[in-house]
């Protein structure tokens, strides 16, 4: 199973007064979220679904992919932060496909690839990761990792 992890784009607001849960993309981050989808269509990532945290900045980097990738999108508290591999099996669980892509948050992301694949790496905003899951969904390997700066070249 190929497992595709999309960290949000940025989302910083310096003045941001509200809770952090409720932070949107900022309009670069939006920006940049446009060139990762075009990104990924010209990889030709291949996600059945696109399941996102319901955060508005992991929701809203959700809609971009979709909208590039031509597939559908739908939220799920699993993938709010917090998110681990006991989320990640029920999240398998709930959604069976060959190809899936998740939107999250740090550090989670990270930990998590980690975990299955034994790779040290941190997961930049507006990152994406391809791991490669056994049928266990125990193991996998990472076949790539690019930071959103990728998607311009």
């Amino acid at each position: 199973m190929d497992l595709y992890f999309l960290r949000h784009g940025e989302a910083d607001w310096p003045d941001w007064k509200k809770s952090d849960d409720e932070r949107p993309l900022t309009k670069r981050g939006k920006n940049e979220m446009h060139e990762v989808g075009k990104f990924l269509k010209r990889v030709k990532a291949g996600p059945e679904l696109i399941v996102t945290s319901p955060l508005p900045r992991a929701s809203q980097t959700a809609e971009i992919a979709a909208e590039h990738l031509k597939v559908k999108s739908r939220e799920d508290k699993l993938l709010a932060p917090g998110f681990g591999r006991a989320e990640l099996e029920r999240l398998l669980k709930k959604y069976p496909a060959e190809s899936l892509m998740t939107v999250g948050h740090e550090p989670d992301f990270s930990e998590t690839i980690s975990d299955l694949t034994g790779a040290s790496l941190k997961l930049s905003k507006g990152g994406v990761a391809l791991v490669e899951l056994d049928r266990s969904w125990r193991h996998g390997r990472l076949l790539w990792l690019f930071p959103p700066k990728i998607a311009k070249k």
